[in-house]
């Protein structure tokens, strides 16, 4: 782990998180469900800049390449409830730069309030210049394209990759997976096994190749929230060799990639029945606040999980929040309709 601490250091960072995130037992899940449960609050981060989130990790990377290439304005996509596109629009209005934005909108949303609260609220609230799109099944395309654009007014366009899940972007959660270890460490916590929501891949790389290294024993999850385990699990796994080969370490380009496809339908960006009712419970039990379509379809695998004993054995179990509330607001009529 010293030499991974080491080559990481090598890489300019922008200070956006202001410390370290704590990790918190969830005392009336835990009794509601008959299993020792802790979160790590990657959204409650010391600057929490718009609400914070796990993007925050990797763009302290990102925003350092950014700022070294002499970049003025950061170019990304994202849903158009996109908690990266928000993150990234935060960071960019915190270092004095322009964001510019491809968004799409995931098939069955259509409610006034996908495109008008929520996450897409805070967007223009940020300023950010937003182009629409059909799909993001080209948008590296469309992302070079924006930057085209960008660039042919003067300006000094930056691509921020979905999700901000690039090598750059795994740095962030390299870091952040040997901060947790120290913690858990320092707490005295046997962890079974660490749950995410696992979707443009980043967190959940940089998770597995730093976690190989300082717990080795605990099982990694990651849950699907936009595809099946076969498409999930070459991104993350191509992203961790790319990663690797950036630190000059291809050995940690091979960590264990455990992966759950049981709870992302109906679809990226749609909710749940399970997601919904998780939500509901951790709301009801903790005070604590998930989104429906990454942490709350990841908890609803977590708790799948406990209740067809799909874990390696039967130790406490940390769930990696990753931030996100903003979207109840636009999902709102999903989760609480008006009846409840």
């Amino acid at each position: 782990m010293a030499l991974l601490e080491e080559r990481l250091s090598a890489f300019p960072r922008v200070d956006l998180l202001g410390g370290v995130t704590p990790i918190q037992q969830l005392v009336g899940l835990s009794e509601a469900v008959g299993r020792e449960i802790f979160v790590k609050r990657d959204d409650t981060a010391p600057l929490a800049l718009a609400f914070g989130g796990n993007k925050l990790r990797k763009l302290e990377y990102l925003a350092a390449d950014a700022l070294r290439m002499g970049a003025d304005t950061l170019v990304t996509a994202g849903a158009i409830q996109s908690n990266h596109v928000r993150q990234t629009a935060a960071i960019a209005a915190h270092l004095g730069m322009r964001c510019e934005a491809v968004l799409t909108v995931p098939p069955g949303l259509a409610k006034i309030d996908h495109f008008a609260s929520g996450n897409r609220f805070l967007m223009n609230l940020l300023g950010v210049s937003c182009e629409f799109s059909q799909s993001l099944d080209s948008i590296d395309v469309q992302l070079e394209g924006l930057a085209a654009r960008v660039k042919s007014v003067g300006r000094r366009p930056y691509v921020v990759p979905v999700g901000g899940s690039s090598p750059v972007g795994v740095m962030g959660y390299l870091r952040g997976g040997i901060e947790l270890g120290k913690q858990v460490a320092a707490m005295g916590i046997d962890l079974s096994a660490i749950v995410l929501a696992s979707g443009s891949g980043g967190t959940h790389c940089g998770i597995a190749m730093s976690l190989a290294q300082c717990l080795p024993s605990t099982q990694v999850v990651g849950i699907t929230v936009s595809c099946g385990v076969q498409e999930q699990a070459r991104k993350v796994s191509d992203l961790a060799v790319r990663t690797g080969g950036l630190l000059g370490m291809s050995e940690l380009g091979a960590p264990r990639i455990e992966l759950w496809d049981d709870y992302f339908a109906p679809g990226y960006g749609q909710c749940s029945a399970d997601g919904i009712e998780a939500v509901r419970l951790v709301a009801r039990t903790e005070g604590m606040l998930l989104d429906p379509v990454y942490t709350g379809k990841a908890m609803a695998g977590l708790l799948d999980g406990i209740e067809r004993a799909r874990f390696s054995n039967d130790g406490p179990i940390l769930f990696l929040h990753t931030g996100g509330a903003p979207a109840l607001f636009a999902y709102q009529g999903d989760i609480l309709p008006a009846a409840a």
